[in-house]
């Protein structure tokens, strides 16, 4: 008996020491997780940023001292012992974040996370994200000064890796139950793919294959222009481009393959883009230029972004990073200022791929068969067998669908032709933008920089101010790559580049600002086609409006225009709306929101009632006016928001405003009317269930932790106005991801917010300690440190010596 209870007593020990440390489901082996040496409880402090700590290979000693803010003010004694020393500070604080990010670009989220992810992953891996990583190492490697640095930085972070104990990995590395790898020159390469993707990586042009198929050429022309007659450009409309000769691509003699097309690939977040600007000295309340920079980007926790200092002898930098990348990325030095907004070019299109036979190892291109490159993707799956998926590569590149991915036929494949394919070195234009000093050196940083494009906008001591759209751009022939392209014909592929020097660019232009939103780069005279699937048309005009309107500018009215809440949109359609609108059919609660929205001053802030109402009128009328765009099985995109709300007020008639299901035949006026109703009721419906239904409430602007469903380690219903198309433009989980302004005084004076904190760490006090400031429209100033005896601002310091 008693070898009995001693065999049940072992059973019993056994799966109860199995069931702790083994992770089921999404949950964490939670004998590991609660472990109070090893498991969460360890990472409730802060990490120390005192003493003195040994970095191997380090040449000389480097100072890192911290400011009230957590932000890393680093001097350096070289080059190399800076970027080092950036890669090991940024991992001491955002390990976790710079490592998944990497994860999620390459396609491996399925190891962490199990099969969950494998579709993801499939879709990443046919992406061509690791391929581009590749192509980009190439070009960087052929800069010996860009891969040393780049080494370096890797070499930093894992120092930093190597020092860690199990019980020192960030949370999530126990919450998901994996360990850090060691750092690579291709997870910086990825990390950069990962916001190539983000910037440059969504097109239309197959759903736009589907509209042509099912509307025709002229309705199709109607419902997405080129231009929109209100395009108010990045480049000044006055701008001369006789000194240009090249010319552009001559349009072949082909045709296009008109498929149908039921799915496509998720595609990143539609508002990913930016505002900037800069006013020259003359516009300026001191004389000095001012600059001012805010990304648009997911609001994520641990922020996307991460302020440091970056100091040697030769040059002294600060600003926001990325973690996982080397110096500045928006920011400035004691010379000049920079910052990024999206270009969103179309750099991205689609071939049809003819392949052989059956065995799909060579396709069609003019009168021959080239052979195509297969890329092995292994996936690994957290708790089982590895997932393999060939992806066949052409010399357009990876045949994304196929009858394994999003296909059915066996000899037919789509493949995608993407500048993030290409490779280039873009790291050197920041290292070099980071020391630069004058107009001439911020051009010349810019010549590096391929994808994704962006429009750097400039300001400098010297009192010049600028903006260059720069990026690698396919010298298109007219409407190339609107829609899905025979790839065995030549003539389709591209052709050439736009030459680098004849980029859209302006510099010190007699009106005394630059300005970016998204919007059109040029007007219709510049002699290169230009064509994105959606360019901004209200943010870039409420901007420039507002540099239009007096004449000079203070650093109060930037932080005005950064939180700026005018609803341009609203205020173009509604007058008009409730105008057309036979408010008789309304009833008494109806009448009650249509007060409310007439009492409305078009300024989405966040006690107003206004922007809920617009909110939910606009999502209805939007829906009835394109119900011809809801075509089960085929994969569609609806017309842009200004052509929308320009059609409802000037073609009023259109058969497209007739609703497809009804026997009537509606027009505007009736749409408007129907949508206002039905919006009121859904807005009747969501205040019994939420309760009043204000910006703040219904918007609900929330931070979230990059692992989704972790309430826990986020912020949620911010009191922030703003919204889409707005200049504050804050939405659910989007917006302002870093706000910047800086007035280009010697040596010049900076602030700076973003929606989250300088330490990925949820247990720290500086986790989220931003984010407050940042809802509330304030910033913090950021301390620019001139040498590393200057210690007003320093509440600690940490030395890194040489090992």
């Amino acid at each position: 008996m008693k070898y009995f209870k001693f065999l049940v007593s072992l059973m019993l020990t056994a799966a109860v020491f199995y069931g702790l440390n083994t992770k089921i489901g999404p949950a964490p082996p939670i004998g590991k997780f609660l472990n109070p040496y090893t498991g969460i409880w360890q990472n409730e402090k802060d990490d120390a940023i005192t003493g003195t700590i040994e970095i191997k290979g380090l040449k000389e000693k480097v100072t890192v001292h911290y400011d009230a803010q957590l932000i890393p003010h680093i001097f350096a004694q070289n080059d190399t012992d800076l970027y080092k020393a950036q890669g090991y500070i940024t991992a001491k604080h955002r390990l976790w974040q710079m490592e998944f990010q990497t994860y999620a670009a390459a396609g491996r989220l399925s190891e962490i996370i199990g099969d969950a992810a494998l579709d993801y992953d499939r879709q990443e891996r046919r992406r061509g994200m690791g391929f581009g990583a590749e192509q980009a190492i190439i070009k960087m490697k052929e800069d010996p000064e860009t891969a040393a640095y780049i080494k370096a930085y890797a070499e930093g972070v894992n120092n930093y890796i190597n020092q860690l104990q199990p019980k020192d990995f960030p949370v999530e590395y126990k919450l998901l139950d994996y360990v850090p790898e060691p750092w690579t020159v291709k997870k910086t390469a990825l990390l950069l793919m990962y916001m190539t993707k983000d910037l440059s990586g969504f097109d239309s042009d197959l759903e736009n294959t589907n509209a042509l198929r099912l509307f025709g050429k002229e309705r199709f022309d109607l419902l997405f222009p080129d231009f929109f007659e209100v395009n108010d450009p990045v480049i000044p409309k006055e701008t001369d481009w006789s000194h240009i000769d090249v010319p552009m691509t001559k349009t072949p003699e082909s045709e296009l393959p008109l498929d149908t097309i039921t799915s496509t690939m998720d595609k990143p977040h539609p508002d990913n883009g930016s505002n900037n600007w800069a006013v020259s000295g003359r516009k300026s309340y001191s004389g000095n230029p001012i600059l001012a920079n805010d990304p648009h980007l997911g609001l994520n926790l641990p922020s996307i972004w991460f302020v440091m200092q970056l100091s040697t002898p030769e040059h002294n930098a600060f600003g926001a990073t990325l973690p996982g990348a080397l110096g500045v990325i928006s920011g400035f030095n004691n010379h000049i200022s920079w910052g990024e907004t999206n270009a969103t070019r179309d750099v991205l299109d689609w071939y049809k791929i003819e392949f052989k036979d059956d065995k799909r190892t060579h396709y069609k291109y003019g009168e021959a068969w080239k052979e195509v490159n297969i890329r092995v993707e292994e996936i690994k799956i957290k708790g089982k067998e590895p997932f393999k998926d060939s992806v066949r590569y052409t010399h357009h590149g990876p045949v994304a669908y196929d009858i394994n991915f999003k296909g059915d036929n066996g000899r037919a494949g789509y493949a995608m032709k993407w500048i993030g394919h290409i490779g280039g070195n873009n790291q050197k234009t920041f290292l070099a933008l980071n020391k630069a000093h004058n107009y001439e050196e911020y051009a010349a940083a810019l010549t590096h920089y391929s994808a994704p494009a962006q429009n750097f906008v400039f300001a400098s001591t010297q009192g010049d101010i600028a903006l260059w759209i720069q990026g690698k751009f396919p010298n298109k022939w007219k409407g190339q790559g609107k829609f899905l392209m025979d790839g065995s014909n030549p003539e389709n592929d591209w052709q050439s580049f736009i030459p680098q020097p004849f980029n859209a660019h302006t510099k010190n232009p007699e009106r005394g600002f630059v300005s970016s939103a998204n919007q059109h780069p040029v007007e219709q005279t510049y002699p290169y086609y230009v064509f994105n699937d959606g360019y901004e048309t209200y943010r870039n005009r409420v901007i420039n409006e507002f540099f239009r309107s007096k004449e000079t500018f203070s650093i109060q009215d930037f932080k005005d225009l950064h939180n700026n809440n005018y609803n341009l949109k609203a205020a173009e359609l509604i007058p008009y709306a409730l105008e057309n609108m036979d408010t008789n059919m309304l009833n008494a609660e109806e009448i009650t929101v249509l007060e409310q929205l007439k009492n409305w001053n078009f300024y989405n802030d966040t006690e107003a009632l206004g922007p809920s109402i617009w909110r939910n009128w606009w999502g209805k009328l939007y829906t009835m006016v394109w119900d011809e765009f809801s075509v089960e099985d085929v994969a569609l995109d609806a017309p842009f928001t200004y052509q929308t709300i320009h059609m409802l007020k000037t073609m009023g008639e259109d058969p497209f405003m007739d609703i497809v299901a009804t026997p009537e035949t509606e027009h505007a006026k009736d749409l408007f009317l129907l949508s206002f109703k039905e919006a009121v009721k859904s807005l009747t419906e969501w205040k019994s269930e939420n309760g009043e239904y204000n910006w703040r409430n219904y918007k609900s602007t929330s931070v979230g932790h990059l692992l989704q469903g972790l309430p826990a380690f986020s912020r949620t219903n911010l009191p922030i106005g703003g919204g889409r198309n707005i200049v504050n433009a804050t939405s659910e989980r989007h917006g302002p991801s870093w706000r910047m302004i800086v007035e280009m005084s010697s040596p010049p004076k900076a602030l700076g917010i973003y929606p989250g904190g300088q330490s990925g760490n949820p247990g720290s006090k500086f986790y989220d300690d931003f984010i407050d400031v940042w809802a509330a429209g304030e910033y913090h100033s950021l301390h620019y440190l001139q040498n590393d005896t200057e210690t007003d601002a320093v509440i600690a310091t940490q030395t890194l010596t040489p090992n």
